[in-house]
């Protein structure tokens, strides 16, 4: 008795700590073909090549059937204990953020200086999208509807649940019927797909990438040597003996520039703190500092980290 009490306690110091992790963030998006479909996209000019871009803003405020869709899966995700952050909200805090920022001004009239990678970071809400398509089937009196739901890592643009079908007919042609007739089945399966992505990562660590650059007049490359050791080779060597297992891929290497996939980091750290990938990578700047190379973070959400060399 005494052992199985002393198991059951260690079980329970177990999910309290998973409990107080940083959990990934989920956020329902209609999917750039429904987008398409439907009118709501942006054009832009990036470097002379005209892109599109879905127009979120637009297909809330258009789209009545959207906005229900959304809800109606957010609720049915939360019915299953995943609570999901709404994008209508997470726009309305962008676009008062923005707003406050315009009239702000210092004692000397100065504007609040706004980088482009300030403005990049306010794009990124969620650190995995869950995107969804659907479309309404008319066969005579009878609706159906056909859809796909998708979880994506938004950091990894790794797919790590999915589900499609379409309902059985019915003469309900009311979009909140259709979507839980059609979805509820599927459900289960897509769920538990996410949950033992939690599991992976609380097994395993959890996945982030990690970009190292230079500023082009840092006195130092990914080259220079340190007592005989390539910097490249350093940094390598520190993300080999900071991650879980020592799982991590190099997947680029160069004189200027390397890039990190499937990077393991813990979820906590040696005094049981939640670790993200700003924090783990706090370890590689504090080393980079002992060799008197200055290095600036730079970070996307929870699991994207970019250091640049050489500087602030």
């Amino acid at each position: 008795m005494k052992r199985f009490s002393i198991i059951l306690f260690g079980l329970g110091l177990s999910l309290m700590a998973f409990s107080q992790a940083k959990k990934p963030t989920l956020m329902v998006v209609p999917s750039d073909l429904y987008c398409n479909q439907h009118g709501y996209m942006l054009s832009f000019n990036n470097q002379g090549t005209t892109e599109m871009v879905p127009d979120y803003k637009k297909a809330l405020q258009n789209d009545p059937q959207l906005l229900t869709g959304i809800t109606v899966i957010g609720q049915m995700m939360a019915d299953r204990g995943f609570p999901l952050k709404l994008m209508e909200q997470e726009l309305k805090s962008l676009n008062q953020e923005s707003a406050e920022d315009a009239l702000l001004t210092s004692k000397s009239g100065a504007d609040v200086a706004e980088s482009p990678v300030d403005r990049l970071k306010k794009t990124s809400k969620s650190d995995i999208i869950l995107q969804v398509t659907w479309l309404v089937n008319r066969t005579g009196p009878k609706y159906s509807l056909t859809f796909n739901l998708q979880g994506i890592d938004a950091y990894t643009n790794k797919q790590i649940a999915a589900c499609q079908g379409t309902g059985d007919p019915t003469f309900s042609a009311e979009l909140p019927v259709l979507i839980e007739e059609s979805i509820a089945n599927h459900l289960e399966t897509f769920t538990t797909q996410l949950q033992n992505h939690f599991d992976d990562m609380f097994e395993n660590g959890r996945e982030i990438t990690l970009r190292v650059k230079k500023w082009d007049d840092s006195e130092y490359d990914l080259e220079s040597e340190f007592n005989g050791t390539e910097l490249s080779d350093i940094i390598e060597d520190w993300v080999s003996a900071n991650t879980v297992k020592g799982r991590f891929n190099t997947t680029d290497a160069t004189e200027n520039f390397m890039y990190f996939e499937q990077v393991r980091i813990p979820l906590f750290d040696e005094n049981q703190r939640a670790m993200d990938a700003r924090r783990w990578t706090r370890g590689l700047i504090n080393k980079l500092k002992t060799l008197g190379v200055p290095a600036k973070l730079m970070m996307k959400g929870l699991g994207q980290a970019t250091i640049v060399i050489g500087g602030k």
